[in-house]
Parts: C-alpha cells; structure tokens; sequence
C-alpha cells in the first residue's frame, strides 16, 4: 500500500498546487511529495526521522484535527519557523486514521483553495483513510491470531499457526520471536493498555495484540538475530511514550487568538515503556514459551533500566531463572524482616554489594557512603535475618531474593 500512499499525495499536491505529505494518527510519515518553496522545519524532521514530536503533534491537536471531519487550516508559528497548513483528515467509517497535510504558504486569513477544491482533496483523503483502515482490519485479524496462537485451545493454536503462516510466512524454515511492550508503567500514557497500534507504523509486517498492560507482537526472523524484533518493540514503545508526553501544547505567542495559543508543553520524566524479546523459535508450537520469554525479558527491564529500552531474553541473565519462580517465592523468612520499608536503604545497600561480587569499596563508591558506612550497614542485614553474609549459601539466598523481589515491583 506504500505505493498506493505516495499515489495520493502526489494527486493531492497536483490538485491543491502545495507540497503535501501523509501520516497516520500517530505522526509516522507515510508519503511525501516534492517542496521547492520556503523550507519548514517540522516537514523537514518529519521527512528525516518519518515521525514528528510529541510537541510537534500536540501542536497541532490542538486545533481539534482528530475531531475535525472536513478540512482544518492551521497557523503558522513565527517563533518556530512553522509554516500554515490545510489538514484534510483522512478518514473512513467516521473514524480519522491519519492527516493529508498541504504547505499553505498564502496571505494570513485569506484561502487559496475554494469549496470545489477542497471537497475534491477531503475525496483524496477519504481514499487514503479507506487504505489504512483496510491495513488497520488486517492488522487486527493478525492480532487476533496472535492471540489464538498463545492462549486457544489446541485447534484454535492450529488454525492460528496456518492463518499467521500464511500471512507473515513463518514457521518452519522462517523463524519468528515474539515481543511484549509493557503498557501498565507510569511512563506508557494514560489509557494505554486499550490505544490501538497501527502495525503500518512499524518496521516490516508483525501481528500485534493489545493485552491488558501489554501490547504483543509477532515478529518474523531472517536469521536467530532477533534485533528486527527488538526494533518493532521499540518503535511501539516511542509510540506510547510519546501518546504520554504529547497531551500538552508548544507555548502559544503571547497575545495570540486562543485558537492559535497551547498549554506549556510537558515532555514528562521517563524514556518509555519497559519491553521485552524472546529467542528465536521457528516452532509455532513454542509461540507460548516465546511468549513467557519476552514477558520475562520486559519484566527484566523495568527491574534493571540498563537493560533496556529493550532487553532480550538471552541477556537478562539471573532474571531467566527468577522468572520462572513463582509469585511467593520472594517470600523467604528469614530476609522478611530485611524488605520492610523502613530498612529499605539496607536492602540496597545488600543488593549492591552482592552484585559487585562482594567487593566493599566498589560498593561503598557505588552508593556513595564511606566503606565503615558499608560495614555498619552490612552488620544491621546480618542482625535483621540472622544470614551469614561471609557465608555462600546465605549470600545466594539472599541476592535471589532481593532480585525477585526487584521483578516483581520494578526498580
């Protein structure tokens, strides 16, 4: 359908005698045409990274595009360089899947198309709403799929196994690894866990299924590299954090109209949903480990930041075994008393230590507190739950602890 977008925008542009792009809802650029005029640099990123900003794409929401069922003209912006715009909102079913933009570089209040013209570019946006919709509903039918494939019963799994063969040519030969964006976290925006993704915003063609706090994805392989995997959960992830960081506006002018003036902008504080990817399978009957696997790998990361954005499964180490235990497993007795909230700086203190193998004045460097500091505090652990820390076993009960307890809350 690429072929089909870049169709359109060029008819458009013909049409409308203005450079012209294409995106969907998100702001992922779908299709362009040429621009000879003044240059605008909110087209230019656009073009470069095929995505605007978060406070690109509040600024224009806010004049009401994703409401809007007819043509929107937006202002320029001085202060930024941005040029006017004509937003015809492609849309189909009384849905608006993206935005047919035109440069318009005419006389502030006047209009250089008339009714004629613009009902014929809302026609050319109509056709493009139709495609994406039409990409959206097959997105969906993969996701569905996807669904059937990880938690149907045995026939259901079958059916699911030929249908996503079929349409993303895995299995067998084509290995695939499969994919979990956490959507529960503070940093995957309001409502999240029900956003829809446009799987035509992602790298290749993957089945992606909106779960409660999660969105899956499918991800066929050309090799046991699972990195185009890791790239379309990261490419979900950037979705989410930006749908979080872009319900506020660029700084209007001052002394503008209220229709031309945002809210301060808010980029919010976190880089984004934690994800995860399994390993390679080629099995469709494995689709249910490699499920397990890339939830492990995403609960890894938002344990262990440095692990992300994305951690993989062959990489997050301990975390593999730990996620395999059950949910009470944290519940050990004699460190019980050590994970209470007030003794909180001493359980990392622990933690630290026994990462760093032991060695105190790493440990005292890393948490920033004198060595005698350390000691004193490693003497309170031993009180607390009656471990020896000079004693292996102990220390192994003690660092598997605090790191399940780590998965099982995040950092």
């Amino acid at each position: 359908m690429r072929g089909d977008y870049q169709d359109l925008v060029e008819e458009a542009a013909a049409l409308l005698g203005a450079p012209a792009t294409l995106e969907d809802r998100d702001f992922t650029l779908l299709a362009f045409g040429a621009h000879e005029g003044e240059p605008d640099p909110v087209r230019a990123r656009s073009i470069l990274s095929r995505r605007s900003t978060a406070e690109v794409r509040a600024w224009f929401e806010q004049f009401g595009i994703g409401r809007a069922a007819g043509p929107v003209r937006t202002p320029p912006d001085p202060r930024t360089g941005v040029l006017g715009r004509l937003c015809l909102p492609a849309r189909h079913g009384g849905v608006t899947y993206g935005y047919l933009w035109l440069l318009d570089q005419g006389p502030s209040g006047s209009s250089r198309w008339d009714e004629e013209l613009l009902r014929r570019g809302m026609e050319i946006a109509a056709r493009a709403g139709a495609l994406m919709a039409e990409e959206a509903h097959a997105g969906s039918e993969l996701g569905r799929e996807l669904g059937r494939l990880t938690c149907g019963g045995e026939q259901e799994r079958a059916e699911a196994a030929e249908a996503l063969g079929a349409a993303l040519g895995v299995f067998g030969d084509v290995p695939y690894a499969v994919a979990v964006v956490r959507t529960d976290g503070p940093d995957a925006g309001t409502g999240a866990g029900n956003a829809p993704v446009g799987v035509r915003s992602l790298p290749g063609r993957v089945a992606v299924r909106t779960a409660p706090g999660s969105v899956e994805l499918l991800v066929p392989l050309r090799s046991a590299d699972t990195a185009p995997a890791a790239a379309a959960a990261r490419k979900v992830a950037e979705l989410f954090r930006d749908r979080s960081r872009g319900t506020a506006g660029i700084p209007g002018r001052a002394g503008a109209p209220a229709r031309e003036a945002a809210p301060d902008a808010r980029t919010g504080a976190g880089t984004g949903p934690p994800a995860g990817v399994s390993a390679a399978h080629t099995d469709p009957g494995s689709a249910r480990e490699a499920l397990r696997q890339a939830r492990a790998a995403a609960g890894a990361c938002a344990a262990d930041p440095a692990l992300g954005p994305v951690a993989r499964w062959e990489d997050i180490g301990p975390f593999r075994l730990l996620s395999a235990l059950p949910a009470d497993a944290a519940h050990d007795p004699a460190v019980a008393p050590l994970l209470a909230p007030a003794h909180a700086a001493l359980a990392r203190t622990a933690e630290v230590y026994l990462d760093l193998a032991g060695h105190a004045q790493h440990a005292a460097a890393a948490l920033s507190i004198h060595r005698q500091t350390l000691y004193y505090r490693l003497s309170r652990v031993e009180q607390l739950t009656g471990l020896d820390l000079a004693r292996g076993e102990d220390r192994l009960l003690l660092h598997m602890v605090l790191k399940a307890v780590r998965l099982r809350k995040g950092p």
